[in-house]
């Protein structure tokens, strides 16, 4: 597999992670929104830092994206890092909520 194939297939997987990540963000929103006051502000407070994280990611794959072929690869490994830390932030923020 050619890097620019194997660049696209990338992307793809990103936005396919990012987009469900999204949904599940969006889940543990609706969650926080019919809290009761005081579990409300600390719910909005996880979900906040949860979206920079987000941010965060989404520039990184949207440089990823926008890299030249020969870069590509380095870059990878920033996004690939980035989804980490959202991934770690997203379980982290689940569980206050689960808990």
């Amino acid at each position: 597999m050619s890097s620019q194939s194997d660049k696209k297939a990338y992307q793809e997987t990103a936005e396919a992670k990012m987009q469900e990540l999204g949904a599940q963000i969006d889940a543990l929103q609706a969650k926080a929104d019919a809290a009761k006051a005081e579990a409300k502000v600390k719910y909005q407070e996880q979900i906040a830092a949860l979206k920079v994280k987000q941010t965060e990611t989404k520039a990184k794959y949207a440089a990823l994206k926008n890299s030249a072929d020969s870069a590509w690869e380095e870059m990878k490994a920033g996004a690939d890092s980035a989804w980490q830390e959202l991934q770690i932030a997203f379980e982290k923020a689940k569980s206050k909520f689960d808990a």
